[in-house]
């Protein structure tokens, strides 16, 4: 059970604009791009969507001896080819199994699962290939070239659509222009697992993204180089 500082936790589940995270003027992306939202991680939070921190024996010792992150290599082995698909590293020096063992040690160690590293990266997959947190199906838009969506219409559209309030980031690869980053759907800690409670975040935006009202998010449809690495690929239509 968590019990790092107190306090109601949560999860958050997030997905990656794969495409525009590397049109991120700061991103070093390995090509091909996958051409779908990817994973970035399911992580405990607290009510205001501040991060459990990642498990240290003296300062956070929120599990009793939880598996280490090398130990859960051998253990993912029965679902590799499904998280080198959906749950890639990005960046160039690093492999996938680099990202996992980031993602364990900074979030699944201090998860409810933290002797089971199968099951918390299983069910991680199973939610992010649901159609209810297809990120597409819940913004309820497609990709344009022509037309960029005011941010509060996509908040009120995965409202509508998946029942709760996501968090939604962007990044601003030139000046004036947003993308969208990640969209983070928040669900209710339970007893049961996996998570399947949806509830709203409490923090609507992030990163780029800071007015609703008056923020419009792009999600293109063609490749457009923004990374000084010239690394393009078109938008993410998820599978």
């Amino acid at each position: 059970m968590l019990s790092p500082v107190g306090g109601v936790v949560f999860l958050t589940s997030s997905c990656r604009d794969t495409s525009n995270v590397c049109k991120n003027k700061i991103a070093n992306c390995k090509a091909p791009i996958p051409t779908y939202f990817t994973i970035h991680g399911l992580w405990p939070t607290f009510r205001n969507d501040t991060p459990v921190p990642p498990y240290d024996p003296a300062s956070n010792n929120c599990n009793p001896l939880p598996t280490s992150p090398d130990a859960i290599v051998g253990k993912l082995a029965p679902i590799k080819d499904k998280l080198d698909k959906k749950w890639p590293n990005l960046l160039v020096h690093k492999t996938n199994v680099d990202f996992w063992k980031i993602e364990w040690q900074h979030h699944g160690m201090c998860s409810d699962y933290p002797n089971d590293p199968l099951d918390y990266f299983k069910d991680t997959l199973n939610l992010a290939q649901s159609k209810r947190f297809d990120p597409f199906r819940a913004l309820g838009v497609q990709p344009s070239d022509q037309t960029p969506h005011l941010l509060n219409t996509l908040l009120e559209n995965v409202y509508k659509n998946f029942g709760a309030y996501p968090q939604i980031t962007c990044i601003m690869p030139q000046k004036g222009v947003l993308l969208l980053k990640e969209i983070h759907f928040c669900l209710k800690r339970t007893k049961k697992r996996p998570p399947s409670v949806v509830q709203n975040c409490s923090t609507h935006v992030g990163d780029r993204c800071t007015n609703p009202l008056t923020d419009y998010v792009w999600l293109r449809a063609t490749p457009t180089i923004f990374s000084p690495h010239n690394v393009t690929s078109d938008l993410l239509a998820s599978t």
